[in-house]
């Protein structure tokens, strides 16, 4: 069910130049459907009001993707700064990735490629690739969606490949799914260690109110709810990522699982 991500983003906040040094621009996407709302600055997140705006009054979503930026590659600037996000079958897909790829540019014959970066980083560039890689796929369904098991499948290739580039951590969503790829991570010091991410899977009950007086019935709701972060942002049993795996999400439900 659609929630607000006051207190996640609040904690993931933090990190972005309070308690870490990911102070080069943060960026967070709520779907809402087929589309999303993206808003992004160029600098620290701990630092922005606009932060502390969208942790009050930020929009319910099913799906939320948010960000922390440590610029490797590009200045800190709005064009850099992540998720990133593009059309594709009438739907807003959105990318955010964490590590850093050596070598991963558009190749020359690219260049007339419909997915072309706007900024200079590795990660826009990882991007436009996954997305020529799924086009054809996409219009071949018009506006349906393709089979999850085959997006899923053709997600892991790219994940498999994307991890002789370096460290190939993301989260890519294409407004019905959210996929999740776990590789290593980078942390201050610059040594690659495991995990590259986490999970934390959630699960409540509210319970309906009680208007059996006047001859109306209630259903208790069950809300569930999945947190995908590459370190734990609370004191829960969050469950780290094999290397090389990848999940498909779906209205807060892991449903299927990959590894390449």
């Amino acid at each position: 069910m659609p929630t607000t991500v006051g207190f996640s983003l609040e904690q993931l906040a933090r990190h972005g130049g309070a308690e870490g040094p990911h102070r080069d621009g943060w960026g967070v996407a709520f779907y809402a459907g087929r589309d999303a709302l993206l808003l992004r600055e160029p600098g620290a997140a701990s630092e922005s009001e606009l932060v502390r705006h969208i942790e009050k009054y930020g929009p319910p979503s099913e799906l939320v993707i948010s960000h922390i930026r440590l610029a490797t590659r590009g200045e800190p600037a709005l064009q850099n700064t992540q998720p990133f996000m593009r059309e594709l079958g009438g739907r807003s897909h959105v990318f955010s990735h964490n590590g850093e790829l050596d070598g991963m540019d558009l190749p020359p014959d690219d260049i007339r490629a419909r997915f072309q970066p706007v900024g200079d980083t590795d990660s826009e560039v990882a991007f436009c690739v996954l997305l020529e890689r799924v086009a054809a796929l996409w219009e071949a369904n018009g506006r349906q969606l393709p089979p999850l098991g085959t997006r899923l499948d053709m997600v892991a290739d790219f994940a498999a490949e994307l991890r002789g580039y370096g460290v190939a951590n993301f989260l890519y969503a294409d407004s019905d799914t959210l996929f999740i790829h776990a590789h290593r991570r980078i942390p201050p010091g610059g040594v690659e260690v495991q995990p590259g991410l986490h999970v934390l899977e959630r699960s409540c009950r509210e319970e309906a109110p009680d208007l059996s007086g006047s001859g109306v019935m209630l259903e208790p709701v069950q809300q569930t709810l999945t947190l995908v972060a590459s370190v734990p942002l609370t004191d829960e049993s969050w469950r780290p990522l094999s290397e090389g795996e990848v999940l498909a999400i779906k209205r807060g439900r892991i449903l299927e699982r990959r590894a390449r």
